[in-house]
């Protein structure tokens, strides 16, 4: 009986077959993948085990260093096609950038960060850990880009803060409704242009034009938290709080001032020098300069005027009571 269960014990299950068939055809991919040119790398002290970092680099083109265990993952993953290979370490920072990108030599690209192909950064910028700068974006001198940071399909002006979280250039939200009754996205295929001086808040989100290009003006400040919609023009000098959504196509003036959580109709004109009470819901053009409030946004002193009689109502409505 003992003799049998050594017997047993001794023969493979069904799953350890399987892992040992996988690891030795996944053997043969690498060793497939990685000669000639890695085949020494391998094969002398050099080589590294799985769950171990290798200490030595190697250099596959002149002037690039290349970690051995991130090309055999970028080919095992590219079946066997590199494509990485365009990507160079920025020697300030640290940061990852395409070799197409123009970047000024006293631009510091935090570790973590990447810069795509064709970008433009400017002199004395700092690129902040984990911000991406997508393909072709422009970035002018002494702006500051903070953490996380996504920008795609725009053009930042000279001494910008763009704080952490912030998103440029993504897609903006319209759809329509085909003869199928299906809902069919808007092409959306312009850009955002963010000019000089501008600060954005964390986790601002500005989208991409579909009929003209979005626009942030100079010396224009955005708090946290606020949604720029696809096609919107925004003036110079303008203070806009947290949390305010502007819908698209909308167009505001020079010196307007929104409070926290103002809302803004889409298509809407806003003239310059208007300032919105927090809270207040615009529905139709502004024309004249003023303070506004309220919903929907009438001149300041109709609102309060409404407020009044309204609270005149209730209390004569409870002393009747």
């Amino acid at each position: 009986m003992a003799s049998c269960l050594k017997r047993l014990a001794s023969i493979r299950t069904l799953s350890s077959i399987t892992g040992l068939v996988r690891s030795k055809s996944h053997t043969r991919l690498v060793e497939n993948l990685l000669a000639p040119r890695l085949a020494s790398a391998t094969t002398s002290s050099d080589c590294f085990s799985v769950g171990q970092r290798a200490s030595k680099h190697y250099s596959t083109d002149p002037g690039t260093t290349v970690h051995p265990e991130c090309a055999l993952n970028s080919r095992l993953q590219n079946d066997g096609e590199v494509d990485h290979q365009d990507y160079l370490r920025w020697g300030n920072g640290g940061g990852t950038f395409h070799k197409t990108a123009s970047i000024d030599p006293s631009a510091f690209v935090e570790i973590g960060a990447v810069v795509h192909s064709e970008c433009a950064v400017g002199a004395e910028c700092r690129i902040g850990c984990g911000a991406i700068i997508g393909p072709t974006v422009t970035i002018g001198q002494s702006t500051k880009i903070g953490y996380n940071v996504a920008l795609a399909n725009c053009m930042v002006g000279d001494f910008c803060v763009i704080h952490s979280g912030v998103c440029i250039g993504q897609d903006g939200f319209g759809f329509f409704v085909d003869e199928q009754g299906n809902m069919v996205k808007k092409p959306q295929t312009l850009n955002v242009r963010i000019e000089n001086h501008v600060e954005i808040g964390a986790n601002t989100c500005i989208d991409r034009g579909s009929w003209r290009d979005t626009v942030v003006g100079e010396h224009t400040k955005i708090d946290n938290l606020v949604q720029i919609g696809h096609n919107v023009v925004i003036g110079r000098s303008c203070i806009i709080c947290g949390q305010v959504g502007v819908a698209g196509s909308v167009t505001i003036g020079d010196y307007v001032t929104f409070g926290g959580r103002v809302g803004i109709r889409d298509h809407v004109n806003i003239a310059s020098k208007v300032r919105l009470a927090a809270n207040s819901c615009v529905t139709k053009d502004i024309s004249e300069p003023g303070d506004y409030g309220g919903f929907p946004a009438i001149p300041i002193r109709d609102w309060r005027r409404q407020i009044a009689i309204h609270r005149q109502s209730l209390k004569s409505t409870n002393s009747l009571a």
